[in-house]
């Protein structure tokens, strides 16, 4: 069976960037995956120490961080997936620091420094696993450009799919912040379009994720 590992970087269980996630994990399960959540403000753990343990000649690292804390054992569970899906809240314009700090742990030890025989920079698996980026944020959609967020958020999505053959980005946007806006200083984003936003287009925001779910196990199934 396909193993689908959804990771939350996001503070909350059952806000936006969670609700899109649960979809998302409802697409891959109704595809055949087993899908597993982790929140990852749940677990007590640091980024990327630099020891390069995982750098050295013939490492016994097997492309596993080397650090053991609260996260080693979700970073097995990730070296065991056969899709990765990430899911954060963007403060401003980027991941949490929870997610980037997992990705680094994730992603540094199975990135290699050698090249083949023709110069090409090695993989550490040599199957595709697909993996994606789900992001949420109060920025509307139309002012994506104007804070260079596709360039800045995409690049998250970039680098997994050099490491893993192939990567998608989902961003939500112009989402609903608090769930009573009286009890906040807040005129810039004024709770009638919010609630606009939320009724007329959050809906479509969860189905693009129960498709974006059910996609990825689609295609690691015929990889």
């Amino acid at each position: 069976m396909i193993k689908a590992l959804f990771v939350n970087g996001g503070p909350r269980k059952n806000k936006n960037t969670m609700q899109v996630m649960q979809k998302a994990m409802e697409g891959a399960a109704g595809a055949g995956a087993e899908v597993e959540i982790v929140h990852l403000y749940d677990l007590n753990f640091k980024g990327c120490k630099s020891c390069f343990a995982c750098k050295l000649k013939n490492a016994k690292t097997d492309g596993v961080c080397a650090i053991k804390d609260e996260l080693r054992p979700i970073l097995e569970m990730a070296h065991e997936a056969d899709v990765i899906v990430l899911g954060s809240p963007v403060y401003y314009s980027y991941p949490t620091g929870e997610i980037r700090s997992f990705m680094e742990r994730l992603l540094f030890p199975i990135d290699t420094y050698m090249l083949d025989d023709n110069g090409v920079r090695q993989r550490y698996w040599n199957k595709t696993i697909p993996t994606a980026m789900i992001l949420t944020m109060n920025v509307p959609e139309e002012a994506l450009d104007k804070w260079d967020y596709p360039t800045l958020l995409g690049l998250n999505s970039k680098l997994m799919g050099e490491l893993f053959g192939y990567s998608e980005t989902l961003m939500v946007c112009n989402t609903y912040q608090f769930s009573d806006y009286s009890r906040y200083a807040c005129n810039l984003f004024p709770e009638e379009m919010k609630r606009k936003q939320r009724e007329e287009h959050f809906p479509i925001d969860l189905q693009n994720a129960y498709d974006l779910g059910k996609r990825l196990v689609i295609k690691a199934t015929k990889d």
